[in-house]
């Protein structure tokens, strides 16, 4: 994967690290959720929020150029995790490692739970326009499939729903695909920004450089929103309400029945998709993360969407075809 520089033309991303043997990155086809419509934010770290565009819909911004911070002390294929200590309000600080596939989950490991960890805020409530209901998750500073953590206090934080899984995940699976293609290691750190003494997170800074390549292979500095549309979160509590915009049960039902059907009928339909033989994943032939795989993993098929995903398949969580 090649380095691009966002200010210029959008596009380098992921993160990751690993004890295994280096492998060069031009091997690595993992998608790349920055792209040249990502906003770009000069600013090298979210600690300003005022720095920080009001959120319009998208789940990041880039700062910096997409240039994460990283001394060169910090860029060490030694695998490592560390986690801040909960402040006097009880809230998590920056987690940072050097991930590789020696600080990932063994095939096959489940999740522990971590229902009993409650985070600062966590005042959980329902909608029924959230996808998934409920409108907070207890969010992974580093993601349990990066370095195996279950209910560890100093990495979780009250996180909505679509900063967990519109803004952190599309990070997260693309640096746990390019250390599972490549073996290298990548340093990543996630600072929760908090305002003033507030227990909720306006939103969290992720940065990730591939060591081994020098970030050929992954490289960012992004900042996620800690926000759920339709939803007012009152952030120094962490309670919620419906803002109005979010749409009813009924028309939200009517939207999901309408969407499955839809997705339904694309199942059945022969149509062109680009696939990874390496990372097992199909994307539409626009998607932005094509350009970026390795040419001897990409292959150009004419199948149904219900065949690949019987043959092994996952759909690319970007362009979600």
């Amino acid at each position: 994967m090649s380095r691009l520089l966002i200010g210029i033309v959008l596009s380098a991303v992921l993160v990751l690290s690993g004890c295994g043997g280096t492998t060069s990155s031009s091997s690595s086809s993992a998608d790349n959720p920055v792209t040249d419509s990502t906003t770009v934010v000069d600013t090298k770290t979210a600690s300003d929020l005022s720095q920080i565009p009001t959120y319009s819909g998208d789940p990041y911004v880039a700062l910096n150029g997409n240039k994460p911070n990283f001394s060169d002390s910090d860029l060490t294929t030694k695998s490592y995790e560390h986690y801040s200590d909960l402040d006097s309000l009880g809230r998590c600080g920056t987690a940072m490692a050097c991930i590789g596939k020696d600080t990932m989950p063994k095939s096959g490991e489940k999740r522990g739970s971590i229902s009993e960890v409650k985070p600062t805020g966590w005042h959980n409530a329902r909608y029924d326009f959230v996808d998934g209901k409920m409108v907070y998750n207890r969010c992974h500073l580093i993601a349990h499939e990066l370095t195996d953590e279950n209910a560890n206090e100093k990495n979780l934080i009250t996180g909505t729903r679509s900063m967990n899984v519109d803004g952190m995940l599309p990070f997260e699976n693309m640096v746990a695909d390019y250390i599972k293609e490549t073996g290298n290691h990548v340093i990543y750190r996630v600072t929760p920004i908090f305002q003033g003494n507030e227990l909720v997170a306006r939103g969290v800074q992720m940065e990730g450089e591939s060591v081994e390549d020098k970030g050929d292979g992954v490289l960012f500095n992004v900042y996620c929103y800690n926000v759920e549309p339709g939803v007012t979160i009152d952030y120094a509590t962490g309670y919620t309400r419906a803002d109005g915009t979010g749409g009813t049960t009924s028309s939200s039902s009517s939207s999901s029945a309408a969407s499955t059907a839809s997705s339904s009928s694309q199942d059945e339909t022969v149509q062109t998709y680009v696939i990874n033989k390496r990372n097992k994943k199909f994307h539409k032939p626009d998607c932005s993360g094509v350009a970026h795989m390795s040419e001897a993993n990409k292959q150009t098929v004419n199948a149904k969407r219900s065949d690949l995903i019987n043959q092994g398949y996952s759909p690319c969580g970007i362009c979600k075809p």
